[in-house]
């Protein structure tokens, strides 16, 4: 069953649904009988990441469905006794029973950052379930093996975070510090990106979900192998680590001035078999690229959507 629970601004009236493991908060915007858009967001972000890209899907003729990922906002486990995990396979999963929950066989999926891995994800195990992939960052699938190798020093400085992650020191500091966290975050990844604290503070209110801090850490432990995942999900985790290939309609994209870490285009162009382009996106676009040039990433879609 779906519930609305508060009228939100830009999105209208936000909803909850009980899919899978979690009461699922979304935004449902557009054509109820449209075709069915899902936009992820990343960390440290949230649903306004789309908040002008919906509107433009929306008027195309797309139902865009934008959900809150697992520890933020309104998204909540129905039980206490879930492990928070927060292991890749779970985060498509989390998609998958979403889709289920609202009856929709198929969708375009579309995000970044942790949100264009578990788009990346479910169009590689489950090809059935998605029309079509916009990926920024493109091809971003990983393994716990290949978290464990060492990279050059530049790039482990750029993955600072993860290591502070990794102590008992970064996760009490994030937990006290999220919001300050988070902006730091926010003007490395994006360092051209001149947001105003008032669209700041409206994705910062996303990291007050209670299982924020657990899910966060546990992600970024996993990664690195210091964490373990769940038993039922393993099968799944070695498939991933094997690097499958995607073979539905897709669009990468990249800002050309993002600063967080980020493979170069020419390294994933071979994972998608499939109809595929890449656009660099000009004009010091950063990480958050949907909310910094939400027009270039609108048009994706659709041109996926179609292709």
């Amino acid at each position: 069953m779906v519930d609305a629970t508060y009228h939100h601004p830009a999105f209208g009236p936000l909803s909850q649904v009980d899919a899978g493991l979690l009461r699922v908060g979304y935004a449902d915007i557009g054509p109820a009988d449209g075709r069915v858009a899902v936009l992820l967001h990343g960390w440290p972000y949230d649903i306004h990441s789309y908040v002008d890209v919906a509107p433009l899907l929306a008027a195309a003729g797309f139902r865009v469905i934008v959900p809150y990922l697992r520890g933020f906002g309104t998204t909540r486990f129905l039980s206490d006794a879930t492990m928070r995990n927060g292991e890749q396979a779970v985060l498509a999963l989390d998609v998958i029973a979403l889709l289920d929950a609202l009856q929709s066989e198929r969708a375009v999926l579309a995000g970044f950052d942790w949100g264009a891995r578990t788009a990346d994800i479910v169009a590689a195990l489950w090809p059935e379930r998605c029309t079509g992939l916009v990926s920024v960052s493109g091809y971003l699938i990983g393994s716990q093996e290949a978290g464990k190798l060492p990279l050059p020093p530049e790039a482990e400085l750029q993955w600072w975070y993860q290591y502070y992650f990794a102590t008992v020191r970064g996760r009490v500091g994030y937990d006290h510090y999220r919001r300050d966290f988070a902006k730091l975050i926010w003007r490395t990844a994006s360092p051209k990106w001149n947001f105003d604290d008032a669209t700041f503070d409206r994705s910062a209110a996303a990291f007050d979900n209670p299982d924020h801090v657990a899910i966060v850490i546990h992600n970024y432990r996993w990664r690195l192998g210091l964490a373990d995942g769940e038993v039922d999900y393993e099968e799944l985790e070695q498939r991933l680590a094997q690097g499958p290939v995607i073979d539905v309609p897709t669009i990468t994209l990249e800002g050309d001035a993002n600063g967080a870490p980020h493979p170069d285009p020419g390294s994933y162009s071979e994972k998608f078999s499939g109809t595929y382009s890449h656009r660099t996106i000009e004009g010091g676009v950063g990480h958050n690229l949907p909310q910094e040039a939400p027009e270039a990433f609108a048009n994706a879609v659709i041109e996926v959507a179609t292709s």
